[in-house]
């Protein structure tokens, strides 16, 4: 099996790696697979099926249960915008109480988890202004 290598791959694989450093045992950091990346028919159906299953357009990459507390993170790249259905989300989960945030590193996902209130045994990078 080939590692899907892109930026925003290696990006998430380096903040679960860091969470799971970061935050207490019992938490739970889950990556929920949205999408089939199977091009035609084939895909097609078998995204349809994986939607009646209770798959979520513009669902979070990352979930973060720990404390009490949920978070959603959308992890991008550097330059990764968010597509309409992850706004949407953002403002769904947003509007319901939950906390949401956009990360690009691992920086951002500890600076996220501060930000939130969540616990955690790690400190984000000091962020210099521009």
């Amino acid at each position: 099996m080939n590692r899907r290598s892109t930026p925003e791959a290696d990006t998430q694989r380096a903040i679960v790696q860091a969470l799971r450093f970061a935050l207490s045992r019992d938490a739970i950091v889950h990556h929920c697979a949205n999408e089939v990346t199977e091009a035609g028919p084939r895909g097609a159906k078998r995204q349809s099926i994986l939607v009646g299953m209770g798959v979520h357009s513009g669902f979070a990459d990352l979930i973060v249960l720990s404390g009490g507390r949920v978070l959603f993170l959308e992890v991008k790249s550097q330059t990764g915008r968010l597509r309409k259905s992850q706004e949407v989300f953002r403002d769904t989960v947003c509007a319901q109480g939950f906390c949401w945030a956009l990360v690009r590193s691992v920086d951002d996902a500890l600076g996220a988890l501060a930000d939130h209130g969540f616990t955690s045994r790690a400190r984000p990078a000091r962020r210099v202004a521009p």
